[in-house]
């Protein structure tokens, strides 16, 4: 079973005059991991789509849907998957990867079928999907945790020491215009890119995961003279437009996936927002 919902792109000039409840309809995307379902949202920000699979007993297909408009759900997309969950493995046109927890897969253009299975349904997986059109075929590859080109930053000092993981990047696997990773915060640190900026070639979505149930992440977003605030619980992901900041402040240690999509695929390309600009 797939459930799909669809965002429209907003201007900032109209974002300014939003209410809560506007803001977390457009951004906020609530409906990701549905046991035995696949549920997809499509953006109209560089036409990402954001998702999640939680296969049970039975395996989940990734089927075409309407608003790609194609006859198959990667006729003309690339696909990034990241298993926060249990064990399991996506089948891609017959070949078989297995995805333990914190892997990563990335599928080319073109794959006709794309399964999704759990090693266990007493602790299924949980397949956090990205995906963003393609012009080129690029070879299926797995990535795992501990290939990942890692970063460490910040300090505990600025309450923000995290370790960074680029998992699909245009240096690594070969990606059209999808960049996706994760950052992970330390024991008492709660504050994630902060120096915030903006990058308006290119649009980004965060999953917020690992956060205790009663906890949550205010999520900064907005232009950076004109933010705002989401409240995100534990596995929701916020849609970020290609003119907002987006960071974030936890009342816990926390990680999140992050994914791009857009003109550049460089991790680096931003614009700085000073701290001192922000209102």
């Amino acid at each position: 079973m797939t459930q799909i919902d669809e965002r429209q792109a907003a201007h900032p000039r109209d974002v300014r005059g939003y209410d809560t409840q506007a803001l977390r309809q457009d951004f906020l995307v609530e409906r990701i991991f549905v046991q035995g379902e696949i549920a997809l949202t499509y953006s109209h920000y560089d036409r990402l789509v954001v998702g999640g699979a939680v296969p049970l007993a039975e395996a989940l297909t990734l089927k075409p849907y309407a608003p790609t408009g194609t006859p198959f759900f990667m006729a003309r997309r690339e696909l990034g998957v990241i298993n926060i969950g249990g064990a399991g493995a996506v089948i891609v046109d017959g070949k078989r990867f297995d995805l333990p927890r914190l892997d990563a897969l990335y599928v080319g253009l073109g794959a006709r079928d794309v399964v999704f299975e759990s090693a266990d349904a007493a602790t299924p997986a949980k397949f956090y999907l990205t995906s963003a059109p393609a012009h080129r075929e690029a070879p299926h590859q797995l990535i795992r945790r501990s290939d990942a080109n890692t970063l460490h930053l910040g300090a505990a000092e600025t309450s923000n020491k995290r370790t960074i993981r680029q998992y699909i990047m245009p240096n690594s696997t070969g990606t059209n215009q999808l960049v996706m990773g994760m950052t992970a915060l330390e024991p008492g640190s709660v504050w994630n890119s902060m120096p915030c900026h903006t990058h308006t070639r290119r649009m980004e979505a965060y999953l917020y995961f690992d956060l205790d149930p009663a906890h949550r992440v205010f999520h900064f977003m907005g232009e950076p003279t004109e933010t705002r605030h989401l409240l995100v619980a534990n596995e929701q992901v916020v849609i970020s437009p290609n003119w907002s900041i987006h960071c974030g402040c936890g009342t816990s240690n926390y990680a999140f996936v992050w994914a791009m999509a857009g003109d550049n695929v460089e991790f680096t390309d931003m614009d700085p927002a000073p701290v001192d600009m922000l209102r």
